[in-house]
């Protein structure tokens, strides 16, 4: 009967959750904090600082990079006066702190990750033969799941992780980390140089969007979860 329900108990959890993920004073307050907080290094650090907050979006911490690389356009480039080049190193960095932070991110997965998984996993439903099939998964199509998770909001702070718990081949998780990485960078720098003081605006058309990045995420979780009790049904013995 608990198996027959968790199903429709996940899934109703997860619309509530979803639903309850809007933008509410107290984030717009949150955002400005760490709008400041961007800002106070800028005017300290300029562009190492760009590699430093980048580094930090890169490491499993939800700090986004929507901000940090328009204001740097702003800031670092159109109000100095510099010419439109210059977000083309303003992509370099940024590529440069998400790849550091990816690496520490991938290492975790790798050394921490992995062995927890294989000793704990089939508690959450993960079980050897997933993790295999993880394995073969991320050497075949994995440098392009990296790379295209680097140009997704939100998932691109996750990614790393279960490519270090797969141990993909570490040259093509830091290749495809990079390229993801310079295009998103440069983007969201060229479009804070193109919108000049007025750069919050990129902000706000991507804002809307980042639900339906989570929706995906715990969309995906379900089917995963709902598969497994599927072929957990099928497995056990039948009652006459």
């Amino acid at each position: 009967m608990i198996v027959k329900l968790l199903p429709r108990y996940i899934v109703t959890q997860s619309l509530t959750l979803i639903a309850c993920i809007c933008y509410t004073p107290k984030e717009a307050s949150l955002e400005q904090h760490i709008l400041d907080f961007i800002a106070a290094t800028y005017n300290l650090l300029q562009w190492p600082g760009v590699i430093g907050l980048m580094a930090i979006e890169s490491a499993l911490i939800p700090f986004p990079s929507e901000i940090i690389m328009p204001l740097a356009g702003w800031m670092l480039i159109a109000k100095l006066s510099r010419p439109v080049w210059w977000v083309v190193p303003a992509g370099i960095f940024g590529a440069i702190g998400n790849t550091i932070g990816s690496l520490i991110s991938y290492y975790l997965g790798m050394w921490a990750g992995r062995p927890l998984l294989n000793k704990y996993g089939r508690y959450v439903l993960i079980s050897e033969h997933d993790l295999d099939t993880a394995d073969r998964w991320f050497s075949r199509q994995g440098g392009w799941a990296v790379f295209i998770g680097r140009l997704l909001p939100l998932i691109r702070t996750y990614i790393s992780l279960p490519a270090g718990i797969a141990r993909m081949n570490i040259i093509k998780f830091l290749l495809y980390t990079f390229s993801g990485s310079f295009i998103w960078s440069i983007g969201l720098a060229y479009g804070g140089y193109l919108m000049g003081e007025h750069w919050e605006q990129i902000r706000n058309v991507m804002r809307p969007y980042d639900p339906v990045f989570i929706a995906i995420i715990v969309g995906l979780i379900i089917f995963y979860i709902y598969r497994h009790i599927r072929h957990f049904r099928k497995q056990s013995p039948q009652k006459e």
